[in-house]
């Protein structure tokens, strides 16, 4: 959530921070601004988009080679123009830009205004800038000394770009909890709180650490922590193609992302997977494998999809690695005293890496002991530099909020990391082995035959698109799946929907059902086939609406639905990548039916870096 970016360098400054802010649009925002020094420390905000921004820049001096920008995603303050962000200090000689939330801002503000300070906006950001002023003042020292100081005092997760009206070479920028990177190019540079804003100027980056602070001044780069340590900044190539974060002819980046997914599993299984000889190798997991091999029992933590992700993986781990496995929502985890044994293992899930519930919950577990193993799309991030080992999904940008592509990349990492435990533990016969690794390589096939009901799909979503509610069900491997696909739904369309494991139905749910609810039954063929069919007779005994997932040959279920999508035979255990698909574009087309944001669903943010 939220956004920033800044340049100092040799281009025109505003035109690098909109289309920056306009690649990091898809992270949540509800207003944004820019700062710019032209003689003036000039700042201009507004609620809305970066579009309604645009246009409020048209008629405004905008000369300058040094600048930031941010989109803001509220959280103390409501979202107006005084809200948004950038923000000045008392003087209107500096001004921030902040992400994050500093927790002990209200007996921060209260000092200030004890001094005599007056605050123009209800945001925590404010305050910063005006601390940090107070403690330049006070302590006459230089503007990085004061933001050191300053951030030495606060609680809380930020990261902050500071520009100062006295010193048009100086560009400050810190981070803890949330993240920031910084571009590295010919004579000039660049932040983001990811990389999409930078690529197309440079692929030299710096990936911050927690409590670390850059100074860009005079043409030159120097990094030290809160504790005035000074750092070697570590330069990183990333490899990332502008055309990976444009949409490529398709209408949004939801679609876009839906349609990728053969390639995205395909390479997230290349050089790792070999049926011929039976082989997989996780090279991010080569040093702790044997703790995975050897655990008594696995954590699994994640939120949103990821968590819908962990749960397919508590099946797979337990049937094939006859390891005990536990599901953790992150963002309860540390707030509930869980039992953390020295030696478990934990499995964290993100798609960005910077899920700050998950950050906080493998900060828990390794302060017990436990060994932590990351699942994330991002490389850099926070997550794979927190864990101590790991499996990059390689998905590639996901820039749509609702995540498609993640969550079967996700699935398809984490099957492979079951398995490789398996075939070590000899929980898992050669032969199973071999047949399951030959389904595997087929999944990517398997899911573009899939997509290839988008049509289909979409008469389907046109009868439905002004529903109410919707039930989605689904037993063993495929209740996640009924979970993740109302989600999707709730997420993009604002339909209310509930995920359910189908025989739960008659345990309070089936109250709901009557002629105008759709239930969607995840029905392919597996052990449970059976039961999902009473479940289907139970619902059209009471008038319900029928749409069924079924198996590619199925006849029993499609005379029973009133609608049917037939989807390619899988095996149980693999069957979540592939009938997923029809529910992601289920909910693709009946949101955009409905006029709804797709790639921006109100109120959401891709990456959640505050509590």
């Amino acid at each position: 959530m939220c956004g920033i970016v800044a340049y100092i360098g040799h281009r025109q400054a505003h035109e690098i921070i909109i289309k920056g802010l306009k690649r990091l649009e898809y992270r949540g925002y509800d207003s944004a601004g820019i700062a710019l020094l032209n003689g003036s420390l000039s700042v201009y905000k507004k609620k809305g988009k970066v579009s309604d921004l645009e246009k409020f820049l048209q008629d405004k001096p905008l000369n300058s080679n040094i600048g930031m920008g941010h989109t803001r995603w509220a959280t103390h303050g409501e979202p107006n123009d005084r809200n948004a962000h950038p923000h000045y200090s008392a003087s209107g000689k500096l001004a921030i830009i902040h992400n994050g939330i500093i927790e002990n801002y209200g007996a921060l503000k209260q000092d200030l205004i004890n001094k005599g300070h007056t605050f123009l906006s209800d945001t925590d950001t404010e305050v910063l800038i005006h601390f940090i002023e107070d403690i330049q003042e006070h302590n006459n020292v230089a503007l990085e000394e004061a933001v050191r100081l300053a951030l030495t005092k606060v609680v809380g997760a930020y990261a902050i770009v500071v520009m100062s009206l006295e010193d048009p070479s100086l560009l400050i920028a810190a981070r803890k909890g949330s993240p920031l990177v910084l571009g590295i190019g010919k004579d000039e540079f660049f932040m983001a709180s990811d990389a999409t804003p930078i690529i197309e100027y440079t692929n030299e980056v710096v990936y911050l650490n927690d409590q670390e602070i850059a100074v860009i001044k005079n043409g030159e780069l120097s990094v030290k922590n809160t504790a005035n340590l000074p750092l070697t900044p570590y330069i990183q190539t990333i490899d990332l193609e502008l055309e990976a974060i444009e949409k490529g002819g398709f209408e949004h980046f939801m679609l876009k992302e839906i349609f990728e997914q053969p390639r995205s599993i395909r390479d997230c299984m290349r050089g790792r997977l070999d049926s011929t000889q039976g082989r997989l190798v996780l090279g991010g997991l080569s040093e702790y494998i044997t703790k995975l091999v050897n655990a008594e029992r696995i954590l699994i933590v994640a939120c949103g999809t990821s968590w819908h992700a962990g749960l397919v993986a508590e099946y797979f781990f337990e049937e094939f690695c006859r390891i005990p496995v536990e599901v953790e929502y992150a963002s309860e985890f540390r707030y509930r005293n869980p039992v953390i044994r020295e030696g478990d293992v934990v499995i964290a899930i993100s798609q960005s890496g910077e899920t700050a519930d998950t950050l906080a919950a493998i900060e828990l577990a390794k302060s017990k002991g436990a060994i932590i193993f990351g699942v994330c799309n991002v490389v850099g991030s926070s997550i794979a530099r927190a864990t101590h080992a790991g499996a990059y999904t390689h998905a590639g940008p996901e820039i749509g909020v609702a995540s498609t592509k993640a969550f079967t990349a996700q699935l398809t990492v984490l099957s492979m990391i079951a398995l490789s435990v398996a075939q070590r533990k000899g929980t898992i016969t050669e032969q199973k082995l071999h047949e399951l690794l030959v389904e595997m390589e087929t999944i990517p096939a398997k899911v573009e035959k899939a997509l290839l009901l988008n049509d289909e799909i979409k008469k389907i979503s046109a009868l439905f698109k002004d529903s109410r509610n919707f039930i989605y069900l689904g037993r063993g491997y495929n209740f996640p799946v009924a979970l993740e696909g109302a989600l999707k739904l709730k997420e993009i369309s604002y339909i209310h929907a509930e995920g359910y494991p189908a025989a739960e139905m008659k345990h309070g749910p089936i109250a709901l059902i009557d002629e105008e609810m759709p239930v969607v039954f995840i029905a392919t063929r597996d052990s449970s086939y059976e039961k999902v069919v009473s479940n289907i007779q139970e619902v059209k005994a009471r008038k319900g609406r029928v749409i069924s997932v079924v198996t590619e040959g199925d006849k029993l279920i499609p005379a029973m639905s009133e609608f049917v999508v037939e989807v390619p035979a899988v095996h149980d255990a693999l069957m979540p990548l592939v009938s997923v698909i029809p529910l992601q574009l289920l909910s693709y087309h009946i949101a955009v039916m409905r006029g709804c944001n797709v790639d921006q669903p109100r109120n959401l943010a891709k990456s959640v870096t505050v509590e």
